[in-house]
């Protein structure tokens, strides 16, 4: 029995084998304690993760000093909206997002309306794009903070960016961006963008899990901000504890194949997904792709299968691992709300999943998942 086709690279990426004989030597060989420097092991350990901090800030457009690690784009969100939160301006007691923001921003937020904030989520088309003239007309005076994903992780629409950070900063606003599912599938570059803050994490790029960063614009010190985790004066006193720099050596080690194969892997999965979707169409009637007329991620196609419950269909597909959203959905039984918030019915978001391309997809990968596909659901 051939091994199953993996398809859901936008829930969590294999590491790079690159990666995994970058990060060895720092489990047995250098493991000392980079906040040390007193020795020789502590000292080579601060210097592989000023390495990595080199090697991230590159594929980003950053400097290194504007780096910041932590355990994940989930952290580094919590860090970058409670964080600033906590010296907001009396008079900025708004924060705004939109309707399809993951969990990990939307969770926070909502912690802050209970603390007294205002929140405002902005809708989306069909297409998952945030209305610019919506956004234009919500930030004002009173705002502090605009946190809107760069890519989405179950649809793949991509954010102007770039606009979204002028109108807030026209108005002295503060803007954040989950680039979680961005960073490794498109170019992003903070300069570009203007963003002031920026979450990403290691396991989405090929990378081991458990580690990530926050980009602060101008340094640390740059943006007043409270630390989550406090105590010792790791990453300029932003958050405290052992530097894991096994991780930290891995995450730079992954962020420099990004770097030097990113145009390559993105054309191929760009054609990969677009050769996935026409063989679709033609095999299975009443198909609908979602987000299929938005700038979307390379590797992302979300589809609803007309009268096919979604979980019925994935247990029939043993064959090809694949999702019917986000990683952290799975085993809720609402359905997504990203799906529901582009106009799909609860039905028709309980009749869709997600395939997600990367690294390690074949073509031979596509046609067979495109061929059991379409008998599973003409079965269903």
């Amino acid at each position: 029995m051939s091994s199953p086709i993996y398809l859901d690279y936008n829930a969590t990426t294999p590491c790079d084998p690159r990666v995994i004989q970058a990060m060895l030597p720092y489990f047995s060989e250098v493991y000392g304690n980079p906040a040390n420097g007193l020795h020789v092991l502590g000292r080579k350990a601060a210097r592989a993760m000023d390495n990595a901090r080199e090697q991230v800030a590159a594929l980003i457009g950053a400097l290194p000093a504007e780096i910041v690690f932590t355990s994940g784009a989930t952290e580094s969100n919590h860090l970058a909206i409670l964080g600033t939160a906590e010296y907001a301006p009396t008079a900025r007691h708004k924060i705004i997002t939109c309707a399809i923001e993951h969990k990990a921003v939307l969770a926070p937020c909502k912690r802050l309306v209970e603390q007294g904030f205002e929140e405002i989520i902005l809708p989306v088309d069909y297409n998952g794009l945030v209305s610019l003239d919506e956004l234009e007309q919500a930030v004002g005076e009173d705002t502090f903070l605009v946190s809107i994903q760069a890519a989405n992780n179950e649809i793949g629409t991509l954010q102007p960016i770039a606009r979204i950070a002028e109108l807030a900063h026209h108005h002295g606003a503060l803007v954040h961006t989950d680039a979680a599912q961005a960073i490794g599938k498109i170019p992003c570059d903070v300069r570009e963008w203007g963003v002031d803050l920026l979450s990403c994490s290691a396991h989405k790029l090929y990378g081991p899990k458990g580690i990530g960063v926050l980009y602060i614009r101008d340094g640390a010190r740059s943006i007043p901000i409270r630390p989550m985790l406090e105590g010792g004066g790791q990453e300029s006193g932003l958050r405290a504890g052992t530097s894991n720099v096994p991780a930290i050596v891995g995450l730079g080690a992954a962020c420099e194949i990004v770097a030097a194969e990113l145009p390559q892997e993105s054309a191929r999965l760009r054609e990969y997904q677009a050769e996935l979707e026409r063989g679709l169409l033609e095999a299975i009637p009443k198909l609908r792709i979602n987000a299929q007329h938005a700038p979307r991620l390379p590797n992302t196609t979300n589809i609803t299968f007309e009268g096919v419950e979604a979980d019925a269909l994935l247990l029939r597909l043993p064959g090809l691992m694949m999702s019917t959203g986000a990683a952290c959905h799975t085993g809720a039984m609402e359905p997504s709300h990203v799906l529901q918030a582009i106009g799909l019915t609860r039905e028709q978001a309980s009749a869709s999943i997600r395939i997600s391309l990367g690294r390690m997809t074949t073509e031979s990968d596509i046609r067979e998942a495109i061929s059991q596909i379409a008998k599973a659901v003409s079965i269903l």
